[in-house]
């Protein structure tokens, strides 16, 4: 099933990567037509007033601006993980200047491909883009100062894995930043089961508690959530997988989804 899922988000974000901003904002795939589907418009934040932003590269795919609280300093070292078109590797270059480094990991072809592109209009030689799986990074112990991610863990299926490798690869004191989709409650079991809910950055998420205990038993510490929002799901979309009545009792149950930035150290 974890494979399955990794080919349904690998699929899906091909996709995206091939089209304009604002075709993904108006539907998931845009053009592909399933429009019945999650609009990445109720994730997406304003990256425009950001140093670094590269309109090329911004998707519109994120649900925070993990950046703005990594507290990345001049020379880091940085891994952005889902990095897609690069927007977020772009900001973190603005931030460590000539003497850091920007690695950008992602496993979709396209995504690459127009991440590099971009980096090579922007002429930055201390940014790298790799290939792999969070899961399972192809990159060495202990040689990074900061890891950010946007909008990307909720998609990955063993997240305990996602975090150990996080703190495998981070250096001694280090620390991540990280903006992620998180639930308050329980979904009900036809969205948590859904594919394009998954692929749409929904059904793959956890409840809040539980992403946080995962933090602490990688052996992170001192947890901080700067940030958090409920994300509202239009009612046209939420009756693709419940009734009116199921939907009323959904917004009884005060269940909610919610972007939360977290931060926490090695």
């Amino acid at each position: 099933m974890k494979k399955d899922i990794k080919e349904i988000v690998k699929e899906k974000y091909s996709m995206i990567a091939i089209q304009s901003k604002e075709q993904n904002k108006s539907s998931c795939c845009g053009s592909t037509g399933c429009c019945e589907t999650i609009d990445y418009a109720v994730f997406a934040e304003d990256y425009t007033s950001e140093d670094g932003y590269s309109k090329d590269a911004d998707l519109g795919l994120g649900c925070g601006l993990p950046t703005a609280y990594a507290g990345i300093k001049k020379g880091d070292s940085v891994l952005d993980l889902g990095s897609g078109a690069g927007n977020d590797c772009f900001v973190a270059r603005a931030l460590v200047g000539d003497t850091g480094r920007v690695t950008g990991l992602d496993f979709t072809d396209e995504m690459l491909s127009k991440a590099i592109a971009n980096n090579k209009k922007l002429g930055y030689s201390n940014v790298k883009f790799v290939k792999g799986d969070i899961e399972d990074m192809p990159l060495e112990d202990d040689q990074y100062d900061v890891v950010v991610s946007n909008c990307v863990l909720n998609l990955v299926p063993d997240k305990e894995k996602a975090f150990g490798e996080i703190h495998r690869v981070l250096a001694d004191g280090g620390h991540f930043c990280i903006s992620d989709v998180v639930i308050e409650g329980e979904l009900p079991e036809k969205i948590k089961s859904d594919a394009e809910m998954y692929a749409g950055c929904v059904s793959g998420a956890i409840r809040k508690e539980d992403y946080l205990q995962i933090i602490k038993d990688k052996g992170f510490k001192n947890i901080i959530i700067h940030a958090e929002k409920e994300i509202e799901i239009p009612n046209s979309i939420m009756l693709n997988y419940m009734t009116i009545d199921e939907l009323r009792q959904f917004k009884r149950d005060d269940i909610g989804i919610f972007s939360i930035t977290v931060n926490a150290y090695k």
